[in-house]
């Protein structure tokens, strides 16, 4: 696909600002009953983030329009596929950070919802999140088959047959010695699955046909092992403040990673390999493109 655009970075910062002003509309007001709870949704969604599932949502619209331009209904749809998967990851962040899971204090360099509020308001919180983004892709001004289409893909991703899914087996594996294909498949579910999810529910939204839908789920597929992979390697090369969350947590708790398990010069191969495949998969689709592939060189190239 080539190198990504000079203005990669400037739309990047564009997007994550947009998509911010549009949670910020969409959410319940923290002034609304039960306000407590609405302001600790607030406080979980907003102000941080690199809001990397909305970028894909829309760079992956933006790839799949016929025109180029996206018309009013169009944009609106994907302002609310962007919105819901973000507060699909917001709620999952919410219940890993509980006691009950992960039990961690950081988020985004601030207090987690747990400790911030309490226990029962976090959870509350991720649950009241969860049927929101799903009432949000029911509001798409778009066709109705088009809109099932999108609450099936974002519904499945986000069961047990993805990223929760991958939590429980994540949580089954503490301690234990997983191979390379079994330590895939748990983060494909886990973390891979809503990152596809993004990708395909831009393509939806803008009414993507099957062959650029087929390099679409190529293009997710790469990018959603890179990003675990990426998050793996932070993990035991960075710091907590750089992080803005507790670094060393995985080596800590025994946790199967790919460092662990491949050691950090064979995760930065596959990490490379994975790269080159996400560009391979965009050459059929042409230059509109080029946001995706800038994107799959942010997720390689992050530092937190």
């Amino acid at each position: 696909m080539g190198r990504q655009p000079v203005d990669f970075s400037a739309w990047l910062t564009e997007r994550v600002e947009h998509v911010e002003n549009v949670l910020e509309q969409l959410l319940p007001s923290d002034t609304t009953l039960p306000s407590h709870l609405h302001e600790a949704m607030r406080y979980a969604v907003l102000g941080g983030g690199k809001r990397v599932r909305a970028a894909l949502v829309y760079a992956a619209g933006e790839a799949s329009l016929q025109s180029g331009t996206a018309a009013s209904a169009q944009q609106i749809a994907l302002d609310h596929a962007a919105a819901a998967v973000e507060l699909i990851h917001a709620y999952s962040l919410i219940h890993d950070d509980l006691p009950c899971m992960d039990d961690d204090s950081l988020r985004r360099g601030r207090p987690t919802v747990h400790v911030k509020f309490d226990e029962a308001t976090a959870m509350l919180a991720g649950d009241a999140l969860q049927p929101l983004a799903f009432e949000l892709l029911g509001l798409m001004p778009i066709a109705p088959a088009l809109t099932v289409q999108a609450t099936q893909l974002l519904a499945r991703s986000a069961g047990s047959l993805g990223m929760v899914g991958g939590q429980a087996i994540d949580c089954d594996s503490v301690g234990h010695a997983l191979t390379i294909e079994q330590l895939q498949q748990m983060h494909s579910m886990k973390t891979g699955a809503l990152l596809e999810a993004s990708v395909l529910l831009g393509g939806i939204v803008a009414g993507a046909g099957s062959a650029t839908r087929k390099g679409l789920e190529s293009y997710a597929a790469a990018v959603g092992l890179a990003f675990q992979v990426v998050d793996d390697i932070l993990d035991v090369t960075s710091d907590t403040a750089t992080l803005g969350k507790t670094a060393g947590k995985d080596a800590a708790e025994n946790k199967p990673t790919y460092v662990s398990i491949m050691g950090l010069d064979g995760s930065r191969d596959l990490l490379a390999s994975l790269r080159d495949q996400a560009h391979a998969a965009l050459l059929p689709l042409g230059p509109t493109a080029a946001r995706l592939a800038g994107i799959a060189d942010y997720i390689v190239g992050r530092d937190r």
